[in-house]
């Protein structure tokens, strides 16, 4: 019998004597009167008031001196000290918690607020029950819980282990629900559009496919947070919307990548993106405050401070720089040549310029610590922004840089259906041609193109900025991130 074996055999053990003293191990009900925070927050005047409460948790240490014992409790909003004497609930029931009660265990406990001897705040239980048996012990008191892979497949211990990793999970909704406060206050709507799609849209992703048995067609799940759905809604006459959801992309994993994480996706009708640029910076600060009560973040080798004035830099102007070509009039021929001095292997017979230029700005990229504007992309770059007025062959969109990673793109959206049809059949002869990363076709997008979308800005950023504000790897920060089934 392993050690883990032993350890489940004398729980089962204990909960046989509480159920054959009468003790239900696992109640229907808690009878809790206060969080634990609240007791802590008013532990002066509950003292001073005298009566009996109720507090509920999970048992984290156990210290027994003969007939008293202290007790540390949890219930996420707090941990207090729990004061049970042999002389307070009589013999039968501390002799019944001492022979039946471990840590891990959740227990309520009735009592009075009392200052011990060395001024703890504690409480003196006059009664207690269990509220849950715990079968299993909490890793750390039989042998630890270091292991990364154990850590991400079972995230309840390392939350129960790991303060941090709780702290982070609060952390990581007050994000998203920063986000969520700063386009309610514009007046945004919240919107919901499929996660299952005939054509995927909105990105240059390699999709997960499935089949819907009901139609008997195989659909593809998303690759972005709605884009095309929700400019048919600009379409439709409603100005601002936004979305915060799930997407997925069948793509590889790395320190920033993930296949299935949240993404903001918004959209402002009569907008462009120069007035989303300076939005967008505003709501970046807003959000970082909000979360982390700071503008100023350390994120890996860079330092950023997102109250700086941002900088702007224009693609075309940056690789001409760093690799002596135009973006703009380059041959395929040459970008092969400059990924190979630039020691970038890629697959040589399905390069395109875009995907060889793009892997070109990627390593200049790494080297930026921003905050920044990546602006003048050409136009085979981005098939869905409009075309500068200034200069047609690029696109007017722009990326944000922090720490060397793109986190967030906006553009003045394409609204005109025959250059945006123009520009779907470049993309379709490119997945045609292997390319398994190129947008597809979607007309139904373009025929309701054909009945008039304002002139609009668009934006849309992952949770990788969260994740590269917390200076953590992606997974780290997701609660439950994918991992590959034991074998």
């Amino acid at each position: 019998m392993s050690a883990l074996d032993e350890i489940r055999a004398e729980k089962l053990r204990k909960l046989k004597l509480l159920e054959a003293a009468g003790k239900n191990p696992y109640p229907n009900n808690a009878r809790r009167t206060h969080e634990i925070g609240q007791i802590l927050g008013g532990f002066n005047v509950l003292e001073t008031e005298g009566g009996s409460i109720v507090a509920d948790g999970r048992i984290r240490s156990i210290r027994t001196h003969g007939g008293s014992s202290f007790i540390d409790i949890d219930d996420g909003t707090g941990k207090m000290q729990l004061f049970l004497k042999k002389d307070e609930v009589g013999e039968e029931a501390f002799s019944l918690f001492i022979d039946t009660i471990d840590i891990g265990d959740f227990v309520e406990a009735t009592g009075v607020p009392m200052r011990t001897k060395s001024g703890q705040e504690s409480l003196l239980v006059s009664d207690w029950r269990i509220l849950s048996k715990t079968l299993r012990p909490i890793p750390d008191e039989w042998y630890g819980f270091s292991d990364e892979d154990e850590r991400f497949r079972r995230r309840y211990l390392d939350m129960l282990l790991n303060k941090e990793v709780l702290e982070n999970a609060k952390k990581r909704s007050v994000f998203w629900n920063a986000f969520r406060t700063y386009l309610l206050s514009r007046e945004f709507v919240e919107v919901e559009t499929p996660v299952l799609e005939n054509t995927t849209g909105g990105a240059e992703a390699r999709p997960f496919v499935t089949h819907h048995n009901a139609l008997n067609i195989d659909v593809y799940l998303r690759i972005s947070a709605g884009e095309l759905w929700q400019k048919m809604l600009l379409v439709g006459g409603l100005p601002k919307t936004f979305e915060i959801g799930r997407i997925f992309r069948n793509e590889g994993m790395s320190r920033e990548h993930l296949q299935d994480y949240t993404q903001l996706e918004f959209y402002q009708a009569y907008s462009d993106y120069e007035e989303g640029m300076r939005m967008v910076t505003d709501m970046y600060r807003f959000v970082a405050q909000e979360t982390f009560g700071t503008l100023e973040f350390t994120i890996g080798e860079h330092q950023v401070d997102l109250a700086k004035d941002w900088e702007v830099y224009d693609f075309c102007e940056v690789i001409q720089k760093e690799y002596g070509i135009d973006p703009l009039t380059v041959t395929l021929e040459e970008v092969k040549a400059a990924l190979k001095k630039a020691g970038i292997e890629k697959d040589a017979e399905s390069m395109s310029i875009g995907r060889g230029v793009d892997l070109l700005w990627k390593r200049i990229r790494k080297g930026i610590s921003g905050p920044g504007f990546l602006i003048g992309v050409p136009v085979y770059l981005e098939p869905l922004a409009k075309r500068s007025e200034k200069n047609g062959e690029v696109v007017e969109r722009f990326q944000i840089i922090l720490a060397g990673s793109e986190m967030g793109k906006g553009f003045s959206e394409l609204n005109n259906p025959i250059d945006q049809k123009d520009r779907f059949l470049a993309q379709q002869a490119l997945r045609d041609a292997g390319d398994d990363e190129a947008q597809m076709a979607d007309m139904d997008f373009v025929e309701a193109l054909e009945y008039g979308m304002p002139p609009s800005f668009g934006f849309g950023l992952s949770e990788r900025l969260f994740s590269f504000l917390m200076n953590k790897d992606v997974r780290e920060t997701q609660l439950f991130p994918l991992m590959r089934p034991r074998d």
